[in-house]
């Protein structure tokens, strides 16, 4: 770095040639420009977009969730995933077992018989009551037991497919010691609940499954930028896991109430770009795209604060010196390194300005207005 301050007595004429600081600015020799590496041009216009900064957490829709339990209590045998495993529809996640299984299809086997055994006997019954030989009293019996035992094994049958077992098999005689537990969607094992040999009821979650190939973010505007988020605006993010990577999301939902702490609305953005493994409840910080519009903009690196206020450095060369003057601005917005600007005075959006390292010489500027120049 160049140092541009501070010399004895002895050469201070001579450095007052080539560095000073007046009322009219800081002046340079052009050696010392470049050694800055001072790079000056007119303020152009730039596409700049309008931004609100948001930040939540990647979500997938309920229905690409699921919270996976038994029907019945029972007694785990056997568990076949791990968390992180990818399941299909269908796939049979643990088994079960328990007395009380057994004993259910045994009573439905029952019952199914007598059912075919009550049908005989109202035939039967309902033939000698035709022929009048038999009673009408007892075929009415037969007809209402029999309607009520219909029902009682068509509700069996319901709750054996739900437990995954096939009625026609157990009328048949085959009993089932273990029932499957599968999963009701496709994706990934997110929690597993369970271990071998543990009693489990309908209440206990045994596993959960999550989808992601629909993960979206969920994200939180606050109130001030509200009326600023409409569906459809584009969202650039990052994740913790890619923190270099831009992802890019549209808005397809905003939500119409208020969370309370802090003030915000909830916003849904479909991801255009998904890249690694997105997990729900993944950390999301980025901004709404709320406006494209061109206007006067400079690096970010040519703006300097002072006192509050926001100047770029004007630049006029002379032979081989050049001068800088402050020149105030009002910044607007930010965008990808630039900013945009807006000029008090017309005249001033014609002139040249320093477009980078202007830290540099409000530093400089500064050593001149503490008295530290010659």
């Amino acid at each position: 770095m160049l140092l541009l301050s501070g010399c004895d007595k002895e050469t201070s004429n001579e450095e007052a040639t080539v560095h000073e600081e007046s009322e009219e600015g800081l002046h340079l020799t052009h050696q010392q420009v470049e050694v800055l590496q001072l790079d000056m041009d007119t303020v152009s216009h730039r596409i700049m977009s309008s931004l609100v900064e948001v930040n939540g957490v990647l979500e997938v829709p309920p229905q690409n969730e699921a919270a996976v339990t038994a029907y019945i209590g029972a007694n785990v045998m056997n568990i076949n995933v791990i968390e992180g495993d990818e399941v299909s529809e269908g796939k049979v996640l643990a088994y079960l077992s328990h007395p009380e299984l057994i004993k259910m299809q045994t009573n439905y086997s029952q019952d199914w018989h007598r059912v075919n055994y009550l049908q005989k006997e109202y035939e039967r019954q309902n033939t000698l009551y035709q022929e009048e030989v038999g009673s009408g009293r007892d075929v009415e019996k037969i007809s209402s037991e029999l309607a009520a035992l219909r029902g009682s094994v068509s509700g069996q049958e319901n709750q054996l497919k739900l437990l995954g077992m096939d009625p026609a098999a157990i009328r048949k005689g085959t009993i089932m010691e273990r029932i499957p537990v599968k999963s009701p969607i496709a994706g990934y094992i997110k929690e597993v609940n369970i271990k071998t040999g543990q009693y489990v009821g309908p209440e206990h979650e045994m596993f959960e499954v999550v989808n992601i190939h629909h993960i979206h973010a969920d994200l939180m505007v606050f109130e001030k930028d509200v009326n600023k988020v409409k569906v459809g605006q584009k969202v650039r993010f990052t994740v913790q896991t890619l923190p270099d990577e831009e992802l890019l999301a549209e808005v397809y939902a905003v939500g119409k109430s208020f969370e309370e702490m802090p003030k915000a609305v909830h916003i849904h953005a479909e991801i255009e770009n998904k890249k690694g493994l997105l997990i729900p409840g993944m950390y999301v910080k980025g901004q709404v795209i709320t406006d494209d519009s061109t206007r006067l903009a400079v690096r970010e690196g040519a703006v300097v604060m002072d006192g509050g206020r926001s100047y770029l450095f004007a630049a006029m060369r002379s032979s081989d010196q050049w001068n800088f003057e402050k020149v105030e601005i009002i910044t607007e917005s930010q965008d990808s390194g630039w900013t945009s600007v807006r000029f008090l005075a017309p005249e001033d959006k014609h002139k040249t300005y320093v477009m980078n390292n202007a830290y540099y010489l409000m530093a400089e500027m500064k050593k001149g207005e503490g008295g530290h120049h010659h």
